[in-house]
């Protein structure tokens, strides 16, 4: 997950912290990329892995899958895939 260094600042995020990315819809764990590249306020995936929750039976995606924080509802315009900007937290585990 990219951060720009003064969120993750904020946060006591380092490059590679394995960090907890969340919303109401549900919750991932992957590691911080923090770089100057994206802006101040955003975070960004390029891509995720298959939903992997743990054995335990909690919902925590623990490969990073993006369509855990996103809608099951399609695009009203393309009718499909919702591809759009999603509100999250992020916090260091």
């Amino acid at each position: 997950m990219w951060i720009n260094p003064l969120d993750a600042q904020t946060r006591n995020i380092a490059q590679g912290d394995r960090v907890r990315v969340f919303n109401p819809r549900g919750e991932i764990r992957v590691a911080a990329k923090v770089t100057p590249r994206i802006m101040p306020g955003v975070v960004a995936m390029g891509q995720g892995a298959w939903h992997q929750a743990n054995m335990k039976g909690d919902r925590i995606d623990h490969g990073a899958c993006m369509n855990t924080l996103t809608t099951h509802r399609p695009s009203p315009l393309a009718k499909g895939n919702p591809q759009h900007t999603n509100l999250i937290q992020i916090e260091k585990l």
